[in-house]
């Protein structure tokens, strides 16, 4: 249960005041009890947060490299954007293995890099002090070790889905999306496996149609919500249990005041920043969103297509629902329409009468 519910008890309460409470509060039926999933879905779930963490140790260590690289006069920042990738891993384990100069370390780079070798070798003329190389080991050592933990916690995850239960029937997998990529690096964290086709076989529907959304938002929100969306009456109360609501204070039928529901819920903050990734998509999503960020600002814009993503995907979970983008100029004469219809209405309450005029 939650013990948001049953705060409101008046005076000063030890711990055992707190149980006797809360005994009596259940001996009455006044406690509801918190979600718990499946433990099908909680195993999947400890697989996913276990992944989590290392990639989030693994960034940490390879911030702790750059620092070191920085504190050694090694501005490898500065033609690299990514010391993850081929070029800047190559780089560095050439380093540790005792290469020196400038130039041959700099004839490691990747012919993808828009920097020169040149550009490189002046990058890479530093202070080579033996205690901050001891360092450099050290958390190159440590980010190797992520990367093959999380290698081992795909391949368990892979092996658990492919042993779950197949709710899809036998139905091929729809083909996938192209969706409007930003243009950013590529991401080296990604599943070793077909996780897409690993969830479709589990929960029968591709969240991966909807806007925004990709295989690991979707494996966040599935592992920790589940699959059977029958635990939620309705799309609302899903969107509440997410804390994406507005948590407005109502007496006498009017809002008093307006707060903000805090929340750590992995799957939504998975949900927001898929959100995020809107702005720049030529999507009806995307349009949908640009006109609430000018009107609205951003975060309330996030919160609000996140809902919007909640709903999104508690339809197709719960109904089957398939999901058809139509674009951002639909949208757009959608809202023009509706636009003009407010128009009209404003004026004939005004006593006027709005003209269509011809276009030159």
């Amino acid at each position: 249960m939650n013990a948001r519910d049953t705060k409101n008890l008046p005076g000063r309460k030890s711990d055992v005041q707190e149980s006797q409470w809360l005994m009596k509060l259940h001996t009455y039926g006044l406690l509801r009890n918190s979600f718990r999933p499946v433990q099908e879905i909680r195993t999947m779930r400890t697989y996913g947060r276990q992944r989590n963490d290392l990639v989030q140790s693994a960034g940490r260590h390879i911030q702790r490299i750059q620092r070191v690289l920085t504190q050694m006069n090694l501005q490898l920042a500065n033609v690299l954007s990514d010391r993850s990738g081929m070029t800047g891993q190559t780089i560095i384990k050439a380093i540790l293995k005792g290469e020196r100069d400038p130039y041959k370390l700099a004839g490691f780079r990747d012919p993808r890099v828009k920097a020169s070798a040149e550009q490189i070798a002046r990058s890479l003329e530093g202070n080579w002090q033996e205690d901050q190389l001891f360092v450099l080991q050290q958390e190159q050592d440590s980010y190797e070790f992520c990367q093959k933990q999380m290698a081992e916690c795909d391949r368990h995850l892979d092996q658990y889905l492919q042993h779950s239960e197949d709710r899809s029937h036998g139905a091929p997998l729809p083909e996938e999306k192209r969706k409007e990529r930003l243009k950013k690096r590529k991401n080296a964290n990604k599943p070793q496996f077909d996780l897409r086709e690993g969830l479709f076989r589990m929960t029968g529907t591709d969240l991966t149609r909807i806007d925004g959304i990709d295989v690991m938002t979707a494996t966040t929100v599935i592992s920790e919500a589940g699959w059977d969306m029958s635990k939620w009456e309705t799309e609302n109360h899903f969107v509440s249990w997410l804390r994406l609501c507005p948590d407005n204070r109502i007496s006498g039928e009017k809002i008093i005041g307006k707060g903000r529901l805090r929340t750590n819920n992995r799957a939504t903050l998975a949900l927001k920043m898929a959100a995020s990734t809107l702005r720049l998509t030529n999507t009806y999503l995307g349009a949908q969103f640009r006109r609430l960020r000018t009107k609205l600002g951003s975060p309330i814009a996030i919160k609000a297509m996140a809902a919007k993503l909640a709903r999104l995907v508690y339809r197709m979970l719960r109904s089957g629902m398939k999901y058809v983008d139509r674009g951002a100029e639909f949208y757009d004469a959608e809202h023009r329409q509706r636009q003009i219809k407010h128009l009209k209405w404003k004026a004939a309450k005004l006593g006027y009468q709005i003209v269509h005029a011809p276009t030159a």
